[in-house]
């Protein structure tokens, strides 16, 4: 496993994490989360994101219970604050109380004193940035959290950000959490110069496009019955990418990784950390043989030609636009 800084700071991620949306206290039983989360350990990858929101609190308490068994300076813990927790006016968003009262409910979720990352999960239209980062300032102060970041802002957002901490000689942000694959890449154009210059490194999710870049789903095949885009509870973010217009350019995506001995979920997060401003691309897993195969990206190395040939497909679907 290699590692990578977060963003300018001095803090050292593996450049693949291990996250839980979606998985962890939710769709995948206790047992086999812990599995995954022990093995990626092994593996190296020593940051683990998680979320508040992720089923209520569950996935939280799954990832807290799976490293016990490790000494807490060995590994790097993320969570997230931002959609509702409750049902009150104040149970949800970016203000102070919101803030305050959900990093002492994640941190004993967790089982833990501190948190190393703590992310807005969203922009909060109806909060004050400054009073936003205020709060997690504070934090840091307490000891309570290290460092900060956000998740899905827009360029602007960041960048009002980033002149509030160096106005209010504020602790700076750290990190950004977007989505970015082969297939949504929007960062590029605005997201990463403007962090890149900032020192705010991307921790992405989605990697693998919710497995579309598995290459499992095939254009003009049925969806097989025993993955995610089959179960209805969970397949509306995947919608938009089962068209075979899509289906055929991974299909040939396939085909380079196939050239190169590796496979295509391989290719695509080693294509991901080609880009300087990436800290890591997290993955998720349901099974600890999911966790094997995918930390192998990171000794993957890609030729210019073959990044040429990538782009060339990817190019085709440009302008894509997933439902998010």
């Amino acid at each position: 496993m290699k590692y990578r800084r977060l963003g300018n700071s001095g803090l050292k991620i593996s450049e693949i994490g291990l996250g839980s949306w979606l998985t962890y206290g939710e769709s995948v039983g206790n047992q086999n989360a812990i599995d995954c989360i022990h093995q990626a350990y092994e593996h190296g990858i020593n940051f683990f994101d998680t979320a508040n929101a992720y089923n209520q609190g569950e996935a939280e308490k799954v990832v807290g219970e799976a490293l016990k068994p490790f000494s807490r300076e060995s590994y790097v813990l993320a969570t997230k604050v931002f959609f509702p927790m409750g049902d009150g006016p104040n149970d949800r968003g970016l203000s102070r109380k919101h803030i305050m009262e959900q990093c002492d409910a994640s941190l004993k979720r967790l089982g833990v004193d501190y948190l190393d990352l703590y992310q807005c999960h969203r922009f909060d239209e109806e909060t004050p940035t400054e009073e936003t980062l205020r709060a997690l300032d504070d934090l840091a102060q307490q000891g309570k959290i290290l460092y900060y970041g956000v998740s899905e802002w827009t360029a602007a957002q960041i960048t009002d950000a980033v002149h509030i901490t160096k106005e209010k000689n504020l602790r700076p942000l750290v990190s950004n959490q977007p989505i970015y694959n082969m297939l949504v890449r929007y960062i590029e154009k605005e997201v990463l110069p403007i962090s890149e210059k900032a020192g705010i490194g991307q921790v992405v999710f989605s990697p693998l496009a919710q497995g579309i870049l598995t290459g499992k789903y095939k254009p003009g095949q049925e969806i097989p019955s025993n993955t995610r885009a089959a179960n209805e509870n969970i397949n509306r973010w995947i919608k938009s990418y089962l068209n075979d217009d899509v289906l055929t350019r991974v299909a040939r995506l396939e085909g380079i990784a196939n050239d190169l001995d590796i496979k295509l979920s391989q290719l695509a997060v080693a294509w991901i950390l080609r880009q300087p401003g990436i800290s890591a691309a997290i993955i998720g897993a349901s099974r600890p043989e999911q966790v094997t195969e995918n930390v192998k990206a990171s000794e993957v190395d890609l030729s210019n030609e073959v990044l040429n040939e990538i782009e060339s497909i990817l190019k085709e679907i440009d302008g894509f636009v997933p439902i998010w």
